[in-house]
């Protein structure tokens, strides 16, 4: 699961250079139309509503629908324009002027103004709208002024350091489609996106796949593929032999499918092995809401039974490494003095002892005030890492004298769980955004509606997180999140997993299949005539 805003970072970028060669065009010539990309979708997303959607799907789909005014630059990092020609900061911090582009439409004909960033501003904000993991970047804007039909302008009363970006990368919907006093989060926008990308949606097949075609009124840079299909295989096995059979052109491994699976002369002839790092990171979430997690002993307890280093080298196969907190582990807000707690169950059943937890009745289960020690632990049915992962756990647990019960649920179900808070405990994990600000996740604030579902709430983290949104000296904001990664350490209201590499395999007939530091970009990619393979209808 994902705070919607994707992050990626790499060392070395892979452009089409001598060493790097495996990304790049291998039939030459120039660029063509033509063909589709069968992409793989884990899970169905509840909505494409870019301002209610909450998940890593819903978000990787509306990249080629919906557009904002700015957005960072897959190769530079740097923030550039897309529905704004350009901007203005003040000295202060604390107004953002964007002069929009004029003669771009929404994919219906009709005109894209001020009008519509307003309306998109006004639905963040407006508490009636499931969209608090966006409010809280905004919560900071005394008002969004419209000057003119192509002009706006948002007025901070107190400086925050990620202000251009939020304010230029506010998702957009178009205002023309919806009614006064007409329920935003269940519009049909949420399963007919519109948008002014270069794609928009053709059909949206329950349960099977969702298709996008090429804008052909398009104002920008045209895509070369005709199509973006979304298959939705929610079995990784399967989607791996769909693969092998031809049935998908990209598809996310598993390190065991990465090592094991993906061998031999003709999937090599077929398909090309990207490996970069995506800076996010797993977690096992505990509910601090729940009399069992509410004391930090026993979290510290169970991160001690968790054998990270094992299931490192037996699931992941090596590939990633053990993280201590919130901040990609190599960033400058990672904290590197900060060491991962060690496999120990003696010094985890000694804390649990000092916080009233033992066999009172010798029933093999521990037990405080005649209340066993058991949970349930949650899982998504899509997601082998959490089931292997807590399979081990379950065993791991049960030798101390920890009843852990395992439920798989369908994404959507899972998810309206979590967001309910209610659950003990799960797995998941987090994508971060290019610069760091661990609000959405970690302030009180965000306990009850917000990001921070599991409960955690903490004065002095508060403090930090809110010191840091109004520092602009990078090294004194670092200073500021290394305090708060202690803290996170401390409490230990996740036990923080691993940062694993991104492990995919692609079709070998596209060409310009470049790796920047934010990843793969679909939207450069094309298909030589004579290896095209599905013709549009």
């Amino acid at each position: 699961m994902y705070p919607l805003i994707v992050f990626i970072w790499l060392f070395l970028q892979m452009f089409c250079v001598p060493g790097a060669s495996v990304f790049c065009a291998e039939n030459g010539g120039a660029p063509v139309d033509g063909d589709w990309l069968i992409n793989h979708l884990g899970a169905e997303p509840a909505t494409l509503n870019p301002i209610t959607s909450t998940d890593a799907y819903a978000s990787n789909i509306n990249d080629y629908i919906y557009e904002s005014l700015l957005k960072r630059d897959e190769k530079s990092l740097e923030l550039v324009p897309v529905l704004a020609d350009s901007w203005d900061i003040a000295e202060d911090h604390l107004t953002y002027t964007f002069h929009l582009k004029k003669n771009i439409r929404w994919q219906d004909g009709q005109p894209f103004t001020a009008r519509d960033v307003l309306f998109s501003f006004e639905r963040i904000r407006d508490p009636k709208v499931d969209a608090a993991h966006l409010r809280n970047y905004y919560q900071d804007i005394e008002k969004l002024e419209v000057l003119d039909d192509y002009t706006v302008r948002y007025h901070y009363r107190i400086p925050y350091f990620r202000a251009l970006e939020f304010c230029g990368g506010i998702p957009i919907v178009p205002a023309h489609l919806f009614k006064d006093d007409e329920d935003f989060n269940q519009h049909p926008i949420g399963r007919n996106p519109l948008g002014t990308g270069p794609y928009k949606l053709l059909r949206w097949d329950t349960g099977k796949e969702i298709v996008l075609v090429r804008n052909p009124d398009y104002w920008g840079e045209r895509p070369h593929l005709d199509r973006i299909v979304f298959k939705i295989i929610t079995d990784s096995t399967v989607a791996l032999q769909v693969l092998k059979q031809g049935g998908l052109d990209v598809l996310g491994l598993r390190p065991i499918q990465w090592v094991k699976q993906t061998q031999g002369k003709r999937f090599e002839q077929n398909y090309r092995k990207i490996k970069y790092y995506l800076p996010s990171y797993s977690y096992i979430g505990w509910n601090l809401r729940k009399p069992l997690f509410a004391d930090r002993k026993v979290r510290q307890a169970m991160t001690l039974l968790v054998n990270r280093e094992t299931i490192l080298k037996r699931i992941l196969f090596g590939l990633g490494t053990v993280v201590t907190g919130t901040f990609y582990v190599n960033s400058p807000e990672y904290d590197q003095n900060i060491k991962p707690y060690p496999y120990d169950p003696a010094a985890a059943v000694e804390l649990l002892k000092s916080a009233g937890w033992q066999d009172h009745d010798g029933d093999g289960i521990l037990d405080r005030d005649g209340i066993p020690f058991s949970f349930e632990f949650l899982i998504s049915a899509g997601s082998k890492f959490g089931e292997q992962l807590a399979t081990i756990l379950q065993e791991n647990l049960k030798q101390v004298g920890i009843k852990m019960e395992i439920r798989k649920l369908e994404w959507a179900v899972f998810i309206q769980k979590i967001q309910q808070h209610d659950f003990d405990a799960c797995t998941m994990a987090w994508s971060l955004g290019w610069v760091s600000d661990p609000f959405q996740l970690w302030h009180s604030s965000q306990a009850a509606q917000g990001s921070n579902f599991v409960g955690f709430q903490n004065e002095e983290a508060d403090r930090i997180i809110e010191t840091a949104r109004m520092e602009f000296d990078a090294q004194k904001r670092y200073k500021l999140y290394h305090r708060f990664h202690e803290i996170l350490h401390e409490e230990q209201p996740y036990t923080f997993l691993f940062t694993t590499e991104a492990l995919v395999a692609v079709a070998r007939r596209f060409e310009n299949v470049n790796v920047y530091p934010m990843g793969l970009a679909p939207r450069e990619w094309w298909v030589p005539p004579g290896a095209q393979k599905y013709r549009e209808q």
